[in-house]
């Protein structure tokens, strides 16, 4: 016990002489010659670190970190499971908000028509996206032309005049405004599977138009002369549109009978009286700012004349009885997270110990969710279809399994499993039909929504 005791007051002697002299190196600004000094002598370079380098180096710091330990069969099983549509492959665009959205209103047709093959169109709609975000953007310039070019707002509308990405209001106002139509009435184009060269071209279009917009009314334009002249702005949009993908199709045959896209959609992809937004709610999980609030993202919507972003931040234990309520009724759900935080892309599966990074690198890596937010180090960067849990004896969550966008050929053949504690550090909403939520949730809705800025980062479309 004592050589305990005096092994551990001399370590802290130790540390506290090393500590003194870190402090006293670093009450500089700058690194100093004798700062640098310090650093390097705090590298060591014995064999052990150097053959850790040389390995580094060759195979790259993910090979290297992968947790054998953890590398065990992953069970595959699920006790609650959303009979699943199939794949469907984004390829090389940011549409998955897009495609997660129509696989949920997919499974229903798929119902309906009692068929096993079936696809929406994601072009089809993807084509109004992009008309109506112009359209958002150049109505902004116009709404915002008295404030001066660099001010907050009008720089951040020309940094984002559109993009490919979105979220689920996206869907529910594009769907209800143009309805949908089946894959093979509007296939997908090589520019609809990667987007971001012509996406380019026509950002760069809208910022000229945006410009020629404040130019005109600095010249004394009307603002109806304005809205004028964005409608002819808007047919050359149309134009490059229909270029890249296809004229979309205002009435169609399909299975010897005639349909236009509303009443498709109306048909086979909602109930009477359906509302797909205000009969479903989006459930946040994010520990940053207060819960048992609601929040809107100022500007952040597709369609002019639709619906910002809303949401309810609940903690992460209600959000999820929400979500296993849903499964149980096979009701699938729309699903956004920080997917590429310890995904092990080769089987499918997200588990926050299947790497090791800290142990390679000599170092701990200690944030929690809301620190992770706050820093910019962790957000939602992707949205996928929610189809499965698994229970414990307890009825507790133990794992989820959602339908992804990346092709068949991903993951678990298309699908990825995440363990629920990885659900509870990178999972950060999902949409619930409101009949699944509690009164005290419902009862949220019922507050004036806290207005959050469009450019908050946390709050940008998913890619």
């Amino acid at each position: 016990m004592k050589r305990t005791i005096l092994c551990t007051l001399l370590l802290g002697v130790q540390l506290s002489i090393f500590n003194f002299q870190f402090s006293t190196a670093y009450a500089q600004t700058n690194i100093t010659p004798e700062v640098l000094k310090t650093l390097q002598e705090s590298y060591t370079g014995t064999p052990a670190e150097k053959a850790m380098r040389n390995a580094i180096s060759n195979v790259g710091i993910s090979k290297m970190a992968v947790n054998q330990e953890n590398a065990g069969t992953k069970d595959k099983n699920f006790s609650i499971e959303v009979k699943n549509t199939g794949i469907t492959d984004q390829k090389s665009s940011g549409r998955c908000w897009l495609f997660t959205g129509l696989n949920v209103l997919r499974g229903r047709a798929m119902k309906k028509l009692d068929t096993k093959n079936f696809v929406l169109s994601q072009c089809y709609l993807f084509f109004y996206d992009q008309l109506e975000k112009s359209n958002l953007f150049l109505q902004g310039i116009i709404d915002t032309r008295k404030q001066p070019i660099d001010s907050e707002m009008v720089r951040w509308l020309f940094q984002h005049p559109l993009s490919d990405g979105g979220t689920y209001t996206g869907v529910a106002d594009l769907a209800t405004k143009y309805g949908v139509v089946p894959a093979d009435v509007m296939p997908e184009t090589y520019v609809s599977n990667s987007t971001s060269e012509f996406c380019g071209h026509l950002k760069r279009k809208l910022r000229e138009f945006g410009i020629t917009l404040r130019e005109k009314s600095e010249a004394g334009m009307s603002e109806k002369q304005l809205q004028a002249l964005k409608v002819e702005q808007l047919g050359t949009v149309y134009r490059m549109l229909v270029m890249a993908y296809g004229v979309p199709p205002t009435q169609f045959t399909w299975k010897e009978k005639t349909y236009t896209p509303q009443e498709f959609f109306k048909t086979y992809c909602i109930n009477e009286g359906e509302d797909l937004n205000k009969d479903y709610v989006m459930l946040m999980n994010d520990p940053s700012r207060p819960y048992n609030k609601v929040y809107e993202i100022d500007y952040d919507r597709h369609v002019y004349d639709g619906h910002n972003w809303l949401y309810v931040n609940i903690p992460i234990e209600e959000l999820e009885s929400i979500a296993i309520t849903s499964l149980k009724d096979s009701c699938q759900m729309y699903f956004s997270c920080d997917v590429g935080k310890f995904l092990d892309r080769s089987v499918g599966f997200a588990d926050i110990n299947n790497f090791d990074y800290g142990s390679l690198l000599g170092t701990t890596f200690g944030m929690n969710k809301k620190q992770r937010i706050e820093t910019f180090d962790s957000g939602s960067t992707h949205a996928m279809t929610l189809m499965a849990v698994d229970l414990d004896n307890e009825g507790k969550a133990k794992k989820w399994k959602v339908e992804n966008s990346w092709g068949s050929d991903s993951g678990m053949n298309g699908y990825i499993i995440m363990t629920d504690e990885w659900f509870r550090e990178y999972m950060f909403r999902v949409v619930a039909n409101r009949k699944y939520c509690p009164a005290s949730v419902l009862e949220l809705l019922k507050q004036k929504p806290i207005k959050l800025p469009a450019w908050d980062p946390m709050f940008m479309p998913e890619e």
